[in-house]
């Protein structure tokens, strides 16, 4: 069983599928680790750190001949896979529909493509699950970006000069970006509030001492879909919603927004009459900058100005703290695959619920039912 680790060839992707530490887990596992050179550079890994943990090192041509399995952060362009063999897995985030002529491609090259964003959320694959990773510290970078902008100080500061008051900071999605983002905020000394459209929510909120913001007697509405995810919201909430948020909004010095829903467009949450009612000198961090935005006049990969608003809309936020989310990335794939690892066949071997849902081309052809069904 030979495993190829690819160095990233998307722009300012900084992180690489895996490291030293899981190198070694996968050798001792029976598997050959072949890194291409450079993989970790941008992480903090050196070359001689992965030879050091076993694996041996090369140029992409060497490092994918004869692979049984190729991994990847993002999905890798397929004109980069020249002599891949057929029937290999390719384990990376693939963004299957962002990317979907890419998904195509590798059916054509016959690989049989593994959507890491596809892991279903079940107690057994949390240590699988490459979105939660990734997000943890993507809610913390966000706080501090917003802190890096915001021209004031985050802490109430009692001096001899007087009073600092504490910054007031507003989380919106409180998915697993956005409890860190609580936390970090807390942990920095801000006056935190938070909302999200799932009512279950509420009580995270409070245990982690920020103030919850919901909309009230709006009937019907859990907001929670499948697997934990949100869902998109009736008008009527949607209105009540805009309702409070634009009233909260108004207060506050910074914001931070984290809604997604899978498969669609990020949802629209501030619209540019609401960044307007903001004081002079606030801060929007938008965490969903890539899937369109949650905050009118957001540009991915940009901080602009609006209304005397800076709205930061940083592509890649994960990759902004490579080492880290690198070391939980390339540990998300380990958990996987060593999970199936059957020792008789010497590789993993998936089951159904799991490798059904991760499963997005096989024998030529695209399979993934969430795909096709899109």
């Amino acid at each position: 069983m030979r495993i190829a680790v690819l160095k990233e060839g998307a722009a300012n992707e900084r992180r690489v599928s895996a490291t030293p530490e899981t190198v070694k887990k996968f050798i001792a596992l029976g598997a050959e680790l072949a890194v291409e050179a450079g993989a970790g550079a941008h992480a903090s890994i050196s070359d001689q750190a992965y030879a050091d943990a076993g694996a041996t090192i090369g140029d992409r041509a060497s490092v994918l001949a004869g692979a049984d399995i190729v991994l990847g952060v993002q999905g890798p362009d397929p004109d980069s896979l020249g002599g891949v063999t057929p029937g290999a897995w390719l384990v990376a985030g693939l963004n299957p529909f962002g990317e979907r002529a890419r998904v195509d491609r590798y059916a054509a090259l016959g690989l049989e493509a593994l959507a890491m964003e596809f892991m279903p959320r079940i107690t057994r694959a949390q240590s699988m699950d490459i979105l939660s990773s990734q997000a943890n510290l993507s809610g913390y970078k966000a706080v501090l970006d917003a802190a890096g902008e915001y021209g004031r100080a985050f802490p109430m500061m009692m001096t001899a000069a007087g009073t600092v008051s504490a910054a007031k900071l507003f989380v919106m999605g409180v998915g697993v970006a956005g409890l860190q983002a609580i936390a970090t905020g807390r942990r920095l000394g801000a006056q935190v509030s938070a909302t999200d459209v799932r009512a279950a929510t509420k009580e995270q909120i409070l245990s982690l001492g920020a103030k919850p913001i919901f909309v009230e007697n709006v009937k019907g509405i859990e907001g929670e879909g499948s697997g934990g995810y949100a869902t998109e919201m009736s008008d009527e909430y949607k209105a009540a919603q805009a309702e409070l948020v634009s009233s909260h909004i108004a207060k506050q010095d910074i914001v931070i927004t984290t809604a997604l829903i899978p498969g669609r467009p990020a949802p629209r949450l501030i619209s540019d009459a609401q960044v307007a009612s903001m004081k002079p000198g606030s801060v929007i961090v938008d965490l969903a900058v890539e899937q369109g935005g949650n905050v009118e006049g957001a540009v991915a990969g940009e901080v602009v100005e609006r209304h005397g608003v800076k709205i930061v809309g940083h592509r890649n936020v994960p990759s902004r703290l490579a080492a880290d989310t690198s070391a939980l990335f390339s540990r998300n794939l380990f958990n996987f695959l060593s999970a199936f690892w059957d020792k008789d066949a010497g590789r993993p071997v998936l089951d159904e619920e799991i490798g059904n849902a991760v499963r997005v081309t096989q024998g030529g052809k695209v399979v993934s039912e969430r795909l096709l069904n899109a």
